[in-house]
């Protein structure tokens, strides 16, 4: 099957979250279950093309793409991605994609990626390469959808391309003035109220490719039903409920090269499964490393997060003494809000012999957390899919969660399943609600033998890349289809 992978972000390229990493690893799996992939993203500024082994198409030069009244040229630079048959392609524009970051609040963000859109469909043209299914990622492409629909539908080489449009984070729908309609190239026909464009008085790139796509997909199976409530749809939620027979939910995967207690390069001794022994040597170098005194009968409770109001770290503020009470220690690692990085700073230095924090970001600590923690928390508000609760089932480290989004659908709460229990679990957003939680979680960290059935049933499971490839290998069967009846 061949797969046209449009995104903003792609690792190792650049990456500024979660998308990056789906962006960086969906691809390779999918090539190595006999797909054909081409990745298409913005070659920004901070990429460099030597590095990372990257040429310039000498047959893809000042392609001319017009955008509103203004004649863009873009050249393109060609690679693989790493260890992978995986293409990628990036559109070479310094006059958008030479910024100080990323993503900006200029008045040309909408321009940037249509730019980015209209290139991807004018490179596959140029090869004369069809995809079976074009898999547009967040706001940034959302708009694919529609242009082959509507803008390039006079080109045959497309009759036979379905689309797949994956929502990551729906909080950010990529919202722009009346004028952008024109600069898009659509006709002002399409944008009125409650039409396929338009959505709340302006143009939202993720509702056009919501109305368009043949299929849409999103980062967990629960988020993909809480999207469609007022709670968590940030105002689409009644479109999403319109299409809810073709929305579809499936689990990111993690990277177990990287990942992987067996091989992991930033931790002192390597563990599996079936030797568990030195998962106990982690958490003394662990606590070493955090200066505080290492007892093998006290739960080590691990926080590796950004520190935003998303993560709920703040539930653990106003019980902050009745926990620090609890036979446990707290190694916490994270940076953000300056309120939040406070509360770690002002624990640290109140309950100097069982609470430990970095304020930063600290890949090798991270990992060193992972494997060391006997507890992971992740309290999250919302969370899509999730990627450290993974981790540190992976790792055998017990994780806590609010049950919403990704967290719901990888960790069983072990009270709900039990002897199928992976971990912890609470509904209600509420400091209470936590508190109970990790009265539960030590309860059974007593129970030693329950609680190595509960490891080993995280470290079991199979979060690979290769196991979403497959339900993405469906879910693009099934827009194939999808499209064939239109």
């Amino acid at each position: 099957m061949r797969i046209a992978f449009v995104s903003s972000e792609c690792f190792p390229y650049v990456k500024t979250g979660g998308l990056a990493d789906v962006a960086g690893a969906l691809p390779k799996a999918l090539a190595r279950l006999d797909c054909e992939v081409k990745v298409f993203l913005p070659l920004y500024s901070s990429i460099d093309v030597a590095q990372h082994g990257l040429i310039a198409a000498a047959e893809l030069k000042s392609i001319l793409v017009r955008i509103g009244d203004k004649d863009i040229l873009f050249d393109v630079w060609y690679g693989k991605l790493p260890d992978s048959e995986a293409e990628v392609y990036l559109v070479d524009c310094p006059t958008y994609y030479h910024r100080p970051t990323i993503y900006t609040n200029d008045w040309d963000e909408d321009e940037r990626f249509i730019l980015l859109q209209h290139a991807a469909i004018m490179i596959m043209q140029r090869y004369n390469w069809a995809p079976d299914v074009l898999h547009c990622n967040d706001w940034q492409a959302g708009l694919m959808p529609a242009m082959l629909k509507l803008t390039y539908n006079w080109d045959h080489l497309f009759d036979d391309t379905a689309s797949l449009f994956s929502i990551h984070n729906i909080a950010f729908q990529g919202r722009f003035g009346r004028p952008t309609v024109q600069k898009a190239g659509f006709s002002f026909d399409l944008y009125y109220p409650g039409g396929p464009l338009e959505f709340d008085d302006s143009f939202s790139f993720m509702k056009a490719g919501i109305a368009y796509s043949e299929i849409i997909s999103t980062v967990s199976e629960t988020y993909a039903h809480e999207i469609q409530t007022a709670t968590y749809g940030n105002g689409l939620e009644g479109e999403l409920a319109a299409r809810s027979t073709d929305l579809y939910g499936i689990v990111n995967g993690i990277d177990s090269e990287d990942w992987n207690p067996q091989k992991d390069a930033f931790i002192p001794y390597r563990y599996s499964a079936r030797a568990l022994a030195n998962k106990k040597k982690n958490k003394k170098a662990l606590l070493k490393t955090a200066r505080l005194p290492f007892d093998e009968d006290v739960p080590v409770l691990g926080i590796v997060s950004r520190l935003t109001s998303q993560k709920g770290i703040e539930l653990l503020q106003p019980i902050i003494n009745e926990v620090m009470q609890l036979p446990l220690q707290i190694v916490a690692l994270g940076s953000g809000d300056h309120g939040l990085e406070g509360f770690l700073r002002w624990a640290a230095s109140t309950y100097k012999d069982s609470f430990s924090a970095h304020v930063g970001y600290d890949n090798e600590l991270a990992h060193q957390i992972t494997a060391g923690a006997d507890i992971f928390l992740m309290p999250s508000r919302y969370e899509p899919c999730g990627l450290n609760q993974m981790y540190s089932l992976s790792y055998g480290t017990v994780p806590i969660v609010r049950k919403t989004g990704g967290l719901a659908d990888t960790v069983k709460d072990y009270h709900e399943y039990y002897e199928q229990g992976n971990g912890f679990s609470f509904n209600d957003y509420s400091p209470y609600a936590l508190h109970l939680t990790i009265l539960r979680a030590l309860d059974m960290y007593n129970d030693k033998k329950a609680w190595k059935g509960i490891m080993k049933r995280g470290m079991t499971t199979d979060f690979s890349w290769e196991s979403s490839a497959r339900h993405y290998l469906e879910l693009y069967k099934t827009a194939k289809n999808r499209h064939a009846e239109l």
